[in-house]
């Protein structure tokens, strides 16, 4: 069964007992590791038990195929309903899955992770067709995913934020919902253990403080310096980030919003608004700290050369997945294309 997007948090809380195994895929790992983990503690809350958790290896059941559904028919030794994981799948599992939808047998509830299966792969097909199956996509988060992810970990931890500071986490954290929680959970843990803190509100300067020297940051660094047409501090911070092991894509993913919020103030301001006036219409708005570079950042550009820009950004990471080239290379020019159209 394919889940919606609306029904996908329902499901991680709760799983319809309809389902006897779970497809968790999409191209965001951190979210598909976290929403598979969620879902199998719904049945083992210690995924470490060996007694009540199996996890089977892809490639093993390309050549074995009947060992999926023996691992979910075995009773455990200490009784309990017991939980069979494969991560990392591809179309190798198909065939045991396949096998397992079609007679399934015990009480095993089977989870399995996969990378970004394309709507033809026979593995998500299988899923999203199976009236006893859930197939749960992950795609990488969203200015409203991000801004319910902030919120949540501020919650758990007894924590609220002020809204410039949600502003400022929402266009700077990463594209992986891990390592977005990892940074959530570090502010957190600068803030201070419940009762003992002089405030539960997290502001903007916490937020700089905590995670200024992030990856997700130094993303925005590049970001900022290929807008501004700053070439010196782009090649400053570029070399330093790839040494670092930084996405090359998450940097063109970071350009490619900022270029998207310029062009549609640009938009209003073609309209007749003023720069102050149609940058208060963005979603979520321009923070303070970034308000005086964003307005100036808009003087540079006109509405036409921002859609080449867009132009540029999105062939680029095409060719990172497409061509075999250096992705880095790939990402450096692109920027150095766009950072040289700002200063024209």
């Amino acid at each position: 069964m394919k889940i919606g997007y609306r029904d996908i948090d329902a499901q991680i809380k709760s799983l319809s007992p309809q389902y006897q195994a779970v497809l968790v895929f999409g191209p965001d790992e951190g979210l598909v590791r976290e929403r598979a983990t969620k879902i199998a503690k719904q049945v083992v809350e210690d995924l470490q038990d060996p007694f009540l958790v199996a996890n089977l290896d892809p490639d093993t059941l390309k050549s074995e195929p009947g060992i999926l559904a023996d691992e979910v028919a075995a009773i455990s030794m200490m009784g309990g309903r017991r939980v069979i994981r494969v991560e990392g799948a591809a179309e190798n599992t198909t065939k045991a899955a396949t096998n397992f939808l079609e007679n399934p047998v015990g009480d095993g509830l089977i989870v399995i992770t996969a990378g970004n299966l394309r709507p033809t792969s026979g593995l998500r097909k299988l899923f999203e067709k199976s009236k006893n199956a859930a197939a749960i996509p992950c795609y990488e988060d969203n200015q409203a995913s991000l801004d319910a992810l902030i919120h949540e970990v501020m919650r758990e931890n007894g924590l609220s934020i002020d809204p410039d500071a949600a502003s400022f986490l929402q266009m700077n954290l990463g594209s992986d919902r891990l390592v977005s929680r990892s940074e959530l959970n570090k502010l957190a843990i600068y803030m201070g253990p419940q009762g003992k803190r002089e405030s539960d509100m997290v502001t903007l300067d916490d937020v700089a403080k905590c995670v200024g020297d992030s990856g997700a940051l130094s993303i925005d660094t590049i970001t900022s310096a290929t807008i501004s047409g700053d070439l010196k501090r782009l090649d400053d911070t570029l070399f330093k980030a790839f040494n670092r092991g930084e996405n090359a894509i998450a940097v063109l993913r970071s350009l490619s919003r900022k270029i998207n919020r310029m062009h549609l103030a640009r938009g209003y301001m073609d309209q007749g608004f003023s720069a102050d006036q149609a940058m208060g219409k963005l979603v979520p708005k321009v923070f303070a700290m970034e308000a005086r570079r964003f307005k100036a950042d808009l003087s540079k550009w006109t509405t036409g050369r921002l859609a080449s820009a867009m132009s540029i950004t999105s062939a680029a990471e095409e060719d990172c997945k497409t061509t075999g080239m250096p992705v880095e290379a790939i990402c450096a020019r692109a920027c150095l294309r766009i950072a040289n159209a700002a200063k024209r």
